[in-house]
């Protein structure tokens, strides 16, 4: 079967952002339709989180630190890794069907329409919890005592970062089945990994570990460094964060591009809405 071609399509970068919001609306407003579910998810998400912090703080009141890891540390480190977790499957959570996308031949109602099909794909979908994870996530900067209004352009870096890393990631993994097909399993093992090896104190891990978890696993970009930025804020280590962020968004976009000329049609008729 041949490769499907795309049209040729050029947009700019607010019609981009008119057409994400427009996406990111109609996801709502469809979540919204059953406002007892919707709540529902947001809530136990945020009682999810809770529960799970319990054992760091059970711990932390055991002992005072952890390799120079205070418990208010360990709450700006969670509070980003959930903030930032939430805004990407809120915002663009297509990323975690990708692989399914790929695989049965979804993308080709996509590759018709005269949108850029990468972030069409990502925002098909939205996943209601996520609201949970990010409320949840300032909650625990907030609470962690460190961050003051002078600190919140840090936050919002800090944060935003994470999301595009966790996207991107997220991208690549799943985007492996233009390759290698069905993979879903696996990308969604190795989401799993990112973001728990994410929630744990970067001096716990060294050798080859460390250099994968800043790498291809990179949990050091998605809670290490920006935690670090929230709790020690430089214009350095912002421009060094943003600078990552943007360079794991560009491999996502090439692995993708690549990706979608292998892509062969799965002969597919319908509409997405």
């Amino acid at each position: 079967m041949q490769p499907f071609r795309r049209p040729v399509h050029d947009d700019g970068g607010i019609a981009l952002l008119r057409f994400a919001a427009a996406l990111f609306a109609m996801n709502l407003k469809a979540s919204l339709a059953q406002r007892g579910a919707f709540a529902m998810q947001v809530l136990f998400m945020m009682l999810n989180n809770l529960v799970f912090f319990v054992f760091w703080w059970a711990l932390m009141h055991r002992v005072e630190t952890i390799r120079g890891w205070s418990l208010s540390d360990i709450k700006v480190l969670f509070g980003i890794v959930a903030a930032g977790f939430g805004l990407a499957v809120t915002f663009a959570g297509g990323v975690r069907h990708l692989g399914r996308f790929i695989d049965d031949g979804d993308l080709d109602t996509l590759l018709t329409q005269p949108r850029p099909v990468l972030p069409y794909a990502l925002g098909l979908r939205m996943q209601a919890s996520g609201i949970g994870d990010a409320i949840s996530g300032v909650a625990f900067i907030v609470w962690s005592g460190q961050v003051t209004w002078r600190e919140s352009p840090a936050v919002v870096v800090a944060v935003l970062s994470s999301a595009v890393i966790f996207v991107a990631c997220g991208v690549v993994f799943f985007g492996l089945a233009f390759w290698l097909g069905p993979i879903e399993t696996v990308a969604r093992q190795l989401w799993d990994l990112l973001v728990t090896f994410s929630l744990y104190p970067e001096p716990l891990f060294g050798g080859a570990i460390r250099f994968v978890l800043f790498t291809v696993l990179p949990a050091g970009f998605v809670g290490y460094v920006p935690a670090h930025l929230v709790s020690r804020p430089t214009l350095a280590s912002a421009a060094g964060l943003i600078l990552m962020a943007t360079l794991y968004a560009v491999i996502a976009h090439v692995v993708f591009e690549r990706g979608l000329k292998r892509y062969s049609s799965g002969s597919r008729f319908g509409t997405f809405g």
